[in-house]
């Protein structure tokens, strides 16, 4: 097939079934249930409240986007295409740095619960965490220059690995260990289903809910790879919601179950609550083999996310947003320079770890500044779906939002709301994580979203015409 250029179309390798696996291996991982678990019985409302006023509107806003504008470039085409050049390339930054900061923690995440596969005491071992987070990260980024259709390959088998599996297996578990009468971690009473919303730091982990609910959008940038984009999108995004949180919700409380509330290491929480099942029913050589299956599913996670944003942050440099070494495609068609430069900056976050009084303390920080990111581009998101009702109302849509003009309007407004309430409570430090002095905390997050959303406008006062050349 040729396109209107007259140049051979290159062939759609994504599946409706693939582009589901890439969205469940972003979202759908097991690393997140030790968050959502800290909340025990009332991890059911906050995963069903988060799922209504957060992730469906994202998903139903992002599906309308996605199939009305369909071109590579995801957030920036969407966002420019409402409110211009600038706050385009705003978006499609947020996403990427967002996602280049988060990185240290989902890679901490994955050499905590591997530790458990051979010497679990490495799993706070700062030293440990550093090393193997690197060599993780380069060999990702080594193997992801290879081609879509790899990463692809890796997202899809990663998540029948490395998340059905393990998840099949806590739930199970966590359910043998309910069944069979062993004390539970957890009272289990109609009143424990509301929490106790009379505490901010009680509610600080509600943003890490929501942020483990984040992403749905994400696999929009893949559109131009996927076979019949108007369709399958949609389609896809319904399947990953269905499975994601058919896995969460009994897996987040397997864990609730076993482990107590106090004890629940943010980085190894899963293969935490598994030791402790295996060990009560005499199977402790399980253990080594789960590690390293949930180990397998955060990597094909962190594979999906290393490229998706980048290639986002792709379509802003070759009209001139960044300079030319970031246009730079290998033969593949992957951003090698991006991809090169993202580790970089990997590297230098990573050494975060060495500073932070504790690995869950860095763990906390950092994931706290990518979820305040995030929500920054989620404003922008779903002023950009409003916006484009009015801007293009005749632009084709193979899916749109219900209820017209309002149906927009009510399902933007939501997500907005949410994530604005996610944003001020995402400024407090939990109780549960130590992070030094309030102040000094409150301030360093402050002034990294500061600087963080600054970046492309100081990136801008440098553009020159020579970035624009082909």
């Amino acid at each position: 097939m040729y396109g209107n250029n007259g140049c051979m179309n290159k062939p759609r390798v994504l599946s409706l079934f693939t582009l589901a696996m890439i969205n469940v291996a972003t979202i759908g991982s097991v690393k997140n249930w030790p968050i959502t678990a800290e909340y025990g019985l009332a991890s059911i409302f906050f995963l069903i409240a988060a799922s209504i006023l957060f992730f469906i509107p994202t998903a139903l806003v992002s599906a309308e986007l996605a199939t009305g504008w369909p071109e590579r470039g995801g957030v920036f085409v969407w966002v420019k295409e409402a409110f211009g050049h600038r706050t385009g390339f705003l978006a499609i930054w947020l996403l990427w740095i967002q996602n280049v900061v988060w990185y240290p923690t989902i890679l901490s995440f994955i050499v905590s619960t591997f530790a458990y596969a051979f010497n679990p005491e490495l799993a706070n071992n700062k030293v440990y965490t550093l090393i193997l987070t690197l060599a993780l990260f380069w060999g990702a980024t080594l193997i992801n220059m290879r081609g879509m259709k790899i990463s692809g390959w890796i997202s899809s088998a990663g998540t029948i690995l490395g998340t059905f599996i393990p998840a099949a297996l806590i739930i199970g578990l966590g359910g043998a260990w309910f069944f069979s009468g062993k004390p539970l971690a957890i009272p289990l009473s109609w009143g424990n289903l509301i929490p106790d919303m009379g505490h901010a730091q009680h509610l600080v982990f509600f943003t890490g809910i929501i942020m483990s609910l984040m992403g749905i959008e994400m696999s929009a940038v893949h559109a131009k790879d996927v076979n019949n984009p108007q369709k399958t999108y949609p389609r896809a995004i319904l399947l990953s919601l269905v499975i994601i949180l058919g896995l969460s919700i009994p897996g987040v409380l397997a864990i609730a179950f076993v482990v107590p509330q106090s004890d629940i290491n943010l980085l190894s929480g899963s293969i935490q609550a598994f030791t402790r099942v295996v060990e009560s029913f005499g199977l402790s050589w399980l253990t080594p083999w789960m590690a390293a299956l949930i180990a397998v599913g955060a990597i094909a996670s962190m594979s999906t996310w290393l490229v998706g944003p980048s290639k986002g942050l792709l379509a802003a440099a070759q009209i001139g947003d960044l300079p030319h070494v970031f246009h730079k495609l290998n033969k593949r068609e992957m951003p090698v320079g991006l991809l090169t430069f993202q580790a970089i900056i990997v590297t230098m976050i990573t050494l975060l770890f060495v500073l932070m009084p504790t690995v869950n303390s860095a763990f906390w920080f950092i994931s706290a500044t990518v979820s305040l990111l995030y929500l920054v581009m989620y404003f922008l998101l779903f002023a950009a779906a409003i916006k484009l009702r009015y801007k293009r109302p005749n632009t084709p849509r193979a899916y749109r939002v219900p209820g017209g003009k309002w149906g927009i309007w009510v399902v933007s407004g939501i997500g907005t709301l949410t994530a604005a309430f996610a944003m001020f409570i995402g400024f407090f430090p939990p109780s549960q994580v130590k992070t030094g002095n309030t102040l000094v905390y409150v301030l360093s997050l402050l002034g990294a979203v500061i600087l963080f959303c600054l970046g492309p406008y100081i990136i801008l006062l440098f553009k020159n015409r020579k970035w624009e050349e082909k």
